[in-house]
């Protein structure tokens, strides 16, 4: 004879198996946070961050990190622009290409996100530049871990929010443009990097290193496509 069990051990059955299943959970969350929490680059757009650290490390190998000056030499907007200064990012080029109206002003190759972590394409602004910034993610033999990365260019729009971390930049870690590399930002060879940096809106004030656009100091847009 089968024995019966009662409505309260099925109910308190059925609570142990819900607990454990949110348990699981939490802890799957737990162990991939630096997964869950990173967006874009991973670095943060709100400051500049300037360190002293002498190393970085991405996809398992140590490499040196670039030393920033505390104090930058301010450079002036390059050149006068005669139409609205935009930039092109093609995703099946792996090329970013910069315009003054229709007259070009640089052309380069880039690296953009992996398959997996893809840039998104779109119209976007500028809206936060930065000399440098640290940058942290990934997970296994895809982690990063990036200080002093140089020219940033952080980028959004409605639907893909500031706070997502998005950017083009300068790129210390890696000489393979032309090629998928990223987490989802724009790597630039750093002299291209720095040429945008003060090409593009908002203009970065005189002894300043970091600016966030306004309606009086808009940003550049950034259009992205496949």
């Amino acid at each position: 004879m089968k024995r019966k069990i009662s409505p309260r051990k099925k109910i308190f059955a059925f609570f142990v198996v819900v607990s454990i299943i949110i348990i699981g959970i939490i802890a799957f969350v737990s162990r991939n946070k630096a997964v869950v929490a990173v967006s874009g680059c991973g670095g943060n757009p709100l400051s500049e961050e300037i360190s002293g650290e002498r190393y970085a490390y991405f996809e398992g190998e140590r490499i040196e990190a670039p030393s920033i000056a505390m104090k930058d030499k301010f450079q002036p907007v390059l050149g006068v622009s005669n139409g609205e200064k935009w930039v092109e990012v093609d995703l099946s080029e792996q090329k970013v290409r910069a315009w003054e109206g229709n007259s070009l002003f640089l052309e380069s190759l880039v690296s953009t996100g992996l398959p997996w972590w893809p840039t998104p394409t779109g119209e976007f602004r500028i809206w936060s530049k930065a000399r440098a910034t640290k940058m942290e993610g990934g997970s296994g033999r895809y982690y990063y871990y990036l200080p002093n990365v140089p020219f940033v260019m952080f980028f959004g729009n409605d639907s893909v929010p500031s706070f997502k971390g998005f950017s083009l930049h300068g790129t210390y870690w890696h000489n393979d443009f032309g090629k998928v590399h990223s987490h989802g930002c724009i790597n630039l060879p750093t002299s291209v990097a720095e040429q945008l940096y003060w090409w593009m809106d908002p203009v970065m004030p005189e002894g300043k290193r970091y600016v966030t656009a306004t309606p009086e100091n808009p940003g550049s847009r950034v259009v992205i496509h496949e």
